[in-house]
């Protein structure tokens, strides 16, 4: 009796602890074949094109009301949908519909905050400032272009793309300016003269000095209370006549904020220190007097022609090669003063004024 229960012990035995080889032997197999399978997913994702967001250019238009250009800018962005973003900011209210723009670009992309923009007041650095700030809120936008409504793109967005994004620096045209009476001596201490610069309000940012313009509360108020378009004989019928106009400084905001809060953070190294922009200021010796003044150039109907754009594309190179030696050389000599990639040009047709770009 006894050698027959220690049989039937042996056998339970042998039977639980076959139960449980039989059982780690599954367990191995289904862990091996997890294995197997995550080992087969990553190599069949591996082989898979990979979507990479590429860094994007925000493209920051100031404007009135439409954009008269839209359509050569269609043209540019057309299948590069990827790589930028676009934000206008025009007057309040505006809104670019299917009523107001021909180009899907441009649908809903105007800033729901935007203020009334006055020329020659700080204003026009505000209107930066907001569009910077919604810019900034999509973490794929790399570099941020100001452009006018009258802009258009001398080159193709590839190459604009990768010209701008070939470098880690801001294009910000900047250099000393203590010549002309635009630094309030009121500015100081918190603006010193040494960091007063100037130069061309269509700027080239990268993300850093993108936020470093949007966080400032330290040189933009200087700007609002003491940097102040000096009163001139065609704008005396609107306001009142200065006390005296010799002791009034003659500065205008756009041309000296971005160039000025750079200096004052340290940051003049982090910069290629001229413009991306061409536009021709240097026609003092001319006879017609609708040329002259404080905007860049009129061109007329008859002068945009193909040898107009050739012409400032060997500038371009001139100033290209120049710029190797001096940094900044061209900007200042050349005869096409603030140069490189968007051309402002105003056509006028009999009587109505047709903007193909003109800074103002």
């Amino acid at each position: 009796m006894k050698r027959k229960v220690v049989y039937q012990q042996q056998q339970k035995f042998n039977y639980k602890w076959k139960r449980k080889v039989f059982a780690a032997i599954l367990l191995g197999f289904c862990f091996g074949s997890l294995v197997l399978m995550q080992c087969q997913y990553t190599r069949i994702m591996s082989l898979r094109p990979r979507f990479v967001q590429k860094p994007k250019i925000a493209f920051l238009f100031i404007a009135r009301n439409r954009l008269p250009l839209e359509m050569v800018w269609d043209k540019f962005f057309k299948g590069e949908e990827s790589r930028f973003s676009i934000y206008v900011h025009s007057r309040p209210g505006f809104l670019f519909s299917k009523g107001t723009t021909r180009s899907i670009y441009f649908l809903d992309r105007q800033v729901n905050d935007s203020i009334q923009v006055d020329w020659g007041g700080a204003s026009m650095i505000e209107a930066e400032r907001i569009l910077l700030r919604h810019a900034l809120a999509d973490p794929f936008n790399d570099r941020f272009v100001f452009l006018s409504d009258s802009c258009i793109p001398l080159y193709n967005f590839s190459y604009t793309y990768n010209y701008i994004m070939s470098t880690s620096t801001s294009f910000v045209d900047s250099f000393a300016d203590t010549k002309e009476g635009r630094y309030n001596p009121k500015m100081a201490p918190v603006i010193p003269v040494h960091n007063w610069r100037k130069g061309s309000q269509w700027a080239v940012l990268t993300r850093k000095h993108a936020e470093i313009v949007v966080n400032d509360t330290t040189v933009f108020p200087m700007f609002q209370q003491h940097c102040k378009r000096k009163s001139l004989p065609e704008f005396w019928r609107e306001h009142s006549f200065p006390a005296d106009p010799s002791k009034e400084h003659n500065c205008i905001p756009d041309e000296h904020y971005v160039q000025t809060l750079l200096a004052q953070e340290g940051l003049e190294g982090e910069l290629t220190r001229r413009s991306l922009t061409y536009s021709s200021w240097d026609l003092s010796s001319s006879k017609d007097h609708e040329r002259r003044g404080w905007h860049p150039a009129t061109y007329k109907y008859a002068d945009a022609t193909p040898l107009l754009i050739q012409s400032i594309k060997v500038c371009i190179s001139l100033s290209l090669s120049l710029t190797d030696i001096k940094d900044n050389l061209l900007s200042h000599y050349c005869v096409a003063i603030l140069c490189i990639w968007f051309l402002y040009i105003t056509l006028r047709v009999g009587n109505i004024n047709v903007i193909i770009s003109s800074c103002h």
